[in-house]
């Protein structure tokens, strides 16, 4: 069961690579086999989560037939293979984001939301019928803006 598989390594540019390998073959393998010589320079993206153990199998991550890893070249290196990992193909993980304002801007947006609703079911007696329609119109429109944000 240790046939080859193929791997999309995939650049910034939208230009991929197939990478052939095989299951047992360590993402420091990769590296050296795909960019000899500059395997420091490269960092590989693989589900959100930035793949530093060099000695890791592919298999151990999980990464079969098919599968895109998404390819960076760090400072000092040539623009043509940097890469960021593709919203669509890469799965969210809150351990890969760097922790920023706009990261926090959406569930931040969403609590205050909540609470203000929160409000309005109990203590009904103190919205008027003007603050309830702006309080559904700031919900749908919140909601559109998420969802086309962060939906496909």
């Amino acid at each position: 069961c240790s046939g080859l598989i193929k791997i999309r390594l995939k650049f910034l540019n939208d230009t991929e690579e197939v990478a052939v390998v095989r299951p047992e073959d360590t993402v420091g393998g990769l590296k050296s086999k795909y960019f000899p010589g500059q395997e420091n320079q490269m960092k590989f993206i693989y589900r959100g989560q930035l793949l530093q153990d060099q000695g890791r199998t592919l298999r151990s991550l999980h990464i079969t037939d098919n599968c895109v890893i998404h390819c960076h070249r760090s400072c000092g290196a040539a623009a043509t293979a940097t890469v960021l990992p593709d919203p669509a193909t890469t799965t969210p993980d809150a351990g890969g984001l760097p922790l920023s304002a706009g990261n926090l801007l959406v569930p931040t947006v969403m609590v205050v939301l909540g609470v203000i609703w929160y409000f309005h079911i109990n203590y009904r007696q103190l919205f008027t019928a003007p603050a309830t329609v702006s309080l559904i119109g700031v919900t749908v429109l919140f909601s559109f803006l998420a969802f086309g944000m962060y939906g496909q």
